[in-house]
């Protein structure tokens, strides 16, 4: 299972840095994921629901510690690119120019 896709969208907040989803495979997606600045640094809350009693559980979460380490990985990664460069909400890199684009081909 690969994540072919993450989309980050940053949140001006303490604690909370930003909301993501991600894409596996190019056809299954997670949504409401969150980054957390915690005591330690950041890391990767995946979405959860509130029960009766006040707590909280995990609606979709890595079932290994191989699994998570990638999905924190590559979200992280993500996040600091687009955090450090003020760019897009997106890891997929802008599209090629369309054939025939001005600039291309004129020599």
């Amino acid at each position: 299972m690969e994540i072919t896709d993450v989309k980050v969208i940053p949140v001006d907040d303490e604690k909370l840095k930003a909301f993501v989803s991600i894409v596996f495979d190019q056809c299954f997606v997670v949504t409401d994921i969150k980054i957390i600045h915690g005591p330690k640094g950041l890391f990767v809350s995946m979405p959860s629901k509130k029960r009766k009693d006040g707590t909280f559980k995990d609606i979709a979460h890595p079932l290994n510690n191989q699994m998570r380490q990638y999905l924190e990985e590559k979200v992280l990664s993500v996040y600091r690119q687009q955090v450090g460069s003020g760019g897009g909400a997106s890891s997929a890199p802008p599209p090629p120019p369309a054939a025939g684009a001005p600039g291309e081909g004129d020599t």
